[in-house]
């Protein structure tokens, strides 16, 4: 009998295909950044697997909550995204955004996956491999829909599911929801006891104990015992204490059944959520398009999820101040609920969309002016704001002759923070010394420069080298011997130090951040705040001048 172990596991074709990712860096836009110029929110636009990749040297470990919406696979025609992969695809596409996405979550922190029917199951197994079978958390069941479809072939499909995972379930702590008036009034006070509002609950326990097996006498004067096969929660000597404090409940006449007065001001004020959500708590598709349309008036995304759909996930799985991602952004809505609930977020979209929908969306977040959504609940009035970054493009690209070159289209400092970045060292330049321009230790720097590198150049950063330090110089050409001429000093010579290692001149798999400078004379933002609330004759006099506004797309008429 063979003693080789086999690991279960879901297999596809192609599975063994593992993509090299070149680390790329990310440009800032100031034109399309907006509000609080010392935000942390990121706007990402490009692609989300090379995205995830340039987030992963700065953001290991950091990320408390990855909330996803990823293309559902169904077939179905999307105008924003290509969503009929083939399945062996979408299991790659998935798998390869997975594995980094869990090296970027805090050993805290959590990920929550919303997916439909055709590749729910396929997925939970895919993730069981990548996070491991013993973290996951659970799956939800999200109502979507809050009526049948009756022109629907089979089943009226209603739900979809949003599959929740730690990084490590034993340092994961799930949040708990406020409880609801709806749960707080069944609370009652019949006997005006001046401890407050109480609810009756059961003194039996389903099982005999004949020690708490006898008679209780009713103030009515009729005694009780616990029905065959149970027996009372208390001992009698713990049942005639709690006669005498009150707290046993015998009915407005004194001859019911006893029950235990259970007060509101002794329970916790949280309940821990279910895994079914239904749309009056947390929204459904209808109610999420029409928060698009008071956003964006026309031009729907087609598969927007409600603000309190992610409302619920931030409250379960996040505090103020964590960092939130969601690396499929779609309209957005993860990063406007994240905002508005004092998260700071990381959101990435290649589609035009991010243009159309996101950054117009956010803006009137930061504003204040869109008071949609969760905005009356959470009272948000605006403030914050976003950076917005560009994928640098590919580091090297192939000349006429189809050789590698650097890429023209990099400047000085981006080519030193992508040299950086493909070394595994932080771009850090240094004030005093040039030759600093980034650290893998406290005393191990990168130099990065496209002039020839001579023996004199060399020697002079040597000389100012502090005992300990070591160098590494990635340089164009250099004279013979200059690797080796110093035991601190590495010399390599760009771009063939980098063939080999990744994917070079690849945009399409569907960090190091330089900023670009700002004025130190620029004012702090202030968010416009709420509309003001029009009376009756207000409101028609804005609809009368309606059509000669302009909406939230500068220049296009309403």
């Amino acid at each position: 009998m063979s003693n080789n172990r086999q690991k279960l596991e879901l297999t596809w074709i192609g599975k063994e295909k593992r993509p090299k990712l070149e680390p790329r860096i990310l440009i800032e836009d100031p034109d399309k950044s907006y509000g609080d110029r010392h935000t942390e929110n990121m706007m990402i636009f490009g692609d989300n697997l090379l995205a995830l990749k340039a987030l992963e040297q700065d953001y290991a470990g950091c990320v408390k909550c990855a909330s996803i919406d990823p293309p559902y696979n169904t077939g179905s025609a999307f105008t924003h995204y290509d969503d009929g992969l083939e399945h062996s695809l979408w299991l790659t596409m998935m798998r390869d955004r997975l594995e980094i996405l869990r090296r970027l979550l805090a050993e805290d922190g959590s990920i929550w996956i919303t997916i439909g029917d055709d590749e729910a199951h396929y997925l939970k197994v895919l993730c069981d491999e990548v996070f491991g079978r013993g973290n996951f958390i659970s799956t939800v069941v999200w109502q979507k829909k809050y009526a049948p479809k009756s022109d629907s072939k089979y089943f009226s499909e209603s739900h979809d599911f949003i599959l929740s995972y730690a990084k490590a379930l034993d340092k994961f702590k799930l949040g708990r929801l406020p409880k609801t008036t709806k749960q707080t009034d069944r609370y009652t006070n019949r006997d005006n006891d001046t401890r407050g509002p109480w609810k009756a609950s059961d003194v039996l326990r389903n099982e005999e104990r004949d020690y708490a097996i006898f008679p209780v006498k009713l103030p009515s004067g009729r005694e009780v015992w616990p029905p065959s096969g149970t027996s009372w929660r208390f001992t009698k000597e713990k049942f005639d204490e709690l006669i005498a404090e009150n707290r046993i409940w015998f009915g407005v006449e004194g001859n019911a059944r006893p029950a235990y007065k259970r007060f509101l001001s002794e329970v916790t004020d949280t309940i821990p959520s279910t895994t079914i959500w239904t749309y009056d708590e947390v929204g459904h598709n209808d109610e999420s398009k029409k928060e698009m349309r008071a956003i964006f008036d026309t031009d729907l995304f087609a598969t927007p999820k409600p603000e309190r759909l992610i409302y619920r996930v931030m409250q379960l799985a996040t505090n103020p101040g964590d960092l939130v991602l969601d690396s499929f952004a779609g309209s957005g809505t993860t990063g406007a609920v994240a905002h508005k609930m004092g998260r700071r977020w990381i959101m990435v979209e290649l589609g035009e969309h991010c243009h159309t929908h996101i950054l117009p969306r956010m803006k009137k977040v930061c504003d204040g002016t869109d008071q949609g959504g969760i905005s009356q609940a959470v009272n948000w009035q605006g403030g914050g704001g976003f950076k917005y970054y560009d994928m640098a493009p590919s580091l090297l690209k192939k000349d006429r002759y189809d050789q590698w070159v650097i890429n023209a289209d990099f400047n000085a400092p981006m080519l030193a923070a992508a040299m950086a970045k493909h070394e595994n060292f932080r771009y850090s330049p240094d004030e005093v010394h040039y030759w600093k321009q980034g650290q893998s230790s406290e005393k191990d720097f990168i130099f990065t420069t496209t002039v020839h590198l001579t023996p004199e150049h060399i020697d002079r950063i040597n000389e100012e080298m502090l005992p300990g330090e070591s160098l590494l110089i990635c340089c164009k050409s250099h004279f013979d011997g200059a690797d080796g001429k110093y035991d601190s000093i590495t010399v390599k010579k760009i771009p063939s130090m980098l063939l080999g290692k990744c994917e070079f001149g690849r945009d399409d798999y569907s960090l190091n951040i330089v900023d670009m400078p700002r004025s130190g004379d620029e004012p702090a933002f202030v968010p416009a705040g709420p509309p003001v609330v029009e009376t009756g004759k207000e409101k028609k006099k804005a609809k009368t001048e309606a059509s000669s506004q302009l909406n939230i797309f500068d220049g296009v008429e309403s």
